[in-house]
């Protein structure tokens, strides 16, 4: 921005003329005002060419800003998403509620605990975990306990609710090496009801799965009802949610894992398939109820298998198969499911 100097300032000349002594004429008078109202005028053109000059620079950094840090035509779509999901994760938390899940959270050193709601009752029973916790309850009358925690107002809390930060237990690879032993992965193909997940949670932990896998989308994220369903095994299973569920399919297949596909159309049942392959490492895959495996998931198994039925009508629930797919697993070469 460039000003001439004599549009901002009263030239000496137009000083004198204003400083001489004022004649009583009108003529002096009216040349008096005009010096006046001219000197207003340039004095105000030169402060909104200022104000707008600084308007246009403000503008200008923030298109450079934008153009540097966030547009997509500078950075790649999946940079941007990853960047997204960052921000997501790390404003994420989640509502624990139920004595026994929360209970399991307090002792978790894994976890990170962020508030504690508790009813007078409620921290009387959880008074050792507390203490281990290092946290500072709020204590709260049990009959408000609903409208002071975020949770729905039909939740059975038992008067306990600890607002957490969600696990993190690592890459698949990393937590499913096999190692020297034998090893059993869960596998679940858009499963989303909470109660579901949170006993195949229980079911993984007593027959020692290594640990459940599920797609980030179309599946049971962390949540109270489905960490009270897991009474506690939530802290202890490794729950990991993944981008792409085939490509966690492939990855365990390149360490060496056999993959089976539950499907009641099988031909081959359960059995018959894990004697195939007593001491490798396998993955049991569990599609949703209804809908099953996805096409691409039955494609990427090495072996579609089914649990067979005494009658001609049967069906099991996502999570009882589970837990029967577990335990013969766990007794390869011994059942006959």
């Amino acid at each position: 921005m460039t000003l001439e100097s004599n549009q901002a300032w009263v030239s000496p000349a137009e000083l004198q003329s204003a400083a001489a002594p004022c004649s009583t004429s009108p003529d002096a008078v009216r040349g008096l005002l005009r010096t006046v109202i001219g000197s207003v005028k340039r004095l105000f053109s030169f402060f909104l060419q200022l104000f707008l000059g600084l308007a246009n620079r403000r503008a200008n950094a923030q298109e450079e800003d934008q153009v540097y840090k966030g547009n997509p035509m500078k950075k790649p779509a999946w940079v941007i998403d990853k960047e997204r999901s960052k921000r997501a994760a790390a404003a994420e938390t989640v509502w624990l509620f139920g004595l026994h899940a929360v209970r399991d959270a307090l002792v978790n050193p894994d976890r990170t605990r962020l508030r504690l709601v508790l009813s007078k009752n409620a921290a009387d029973k959880l008074a050792e975990a507390i203490a281990q916790s290092g946290m500072e309850p709020e204590i709260v009358d049990v009959r408000r306990f609903a409208k002071d925690v975020p949770i729905a107002e039909d939740s059975v809390h038992q008067g306990a609710a600890l607002e957490v930060k969600p696990l993190d237990w690592g890459k698949v690879t990393d937590l499913c090496e096999p190692g020297q032993a034998s090893p059993v992965v869960v596998l679940l193909d858009r499963v989303t009801d909470p109660h579901n997940v949170g006993a195949i949670l229980r079911s993984a932990e007593v027959f020692g799965a290594r640990a459940v896998v599920a797609p980030h989308r179309h599946s049971a994220p962390e949540t109270g009802a489905l960490a009270k369903t897991a009474s506690g095994a939530l802290e202890r299973q490794p729950y990991l949610r993944v981008k792409n569920l085939g490509d966690a399919i492939e990855e365990l297949q390149k360490i060496g894992y056999v993959v089976y596909g539950l499907a009641g159309e099988a031909e081959m049942t359960l059995a018959e398939g894990l004697a195939k392959s007593p001491d490798l490492p396998i993955a049991l895959v569990m599609g949703a109820e209804g809908p099953g495996l996805r096409e691409r998931t039955r494609e990427l198994c090495d072996h579609l298998v089914k649990i067979p039925f005494a009658a001609d009508f049967g069906s099991l629930n996502v999570s009882n198969a589970a837990a029967v797919a577990l335990y013969a697993a766990q007794n390869r070469g011994t059942t006959k499911a």
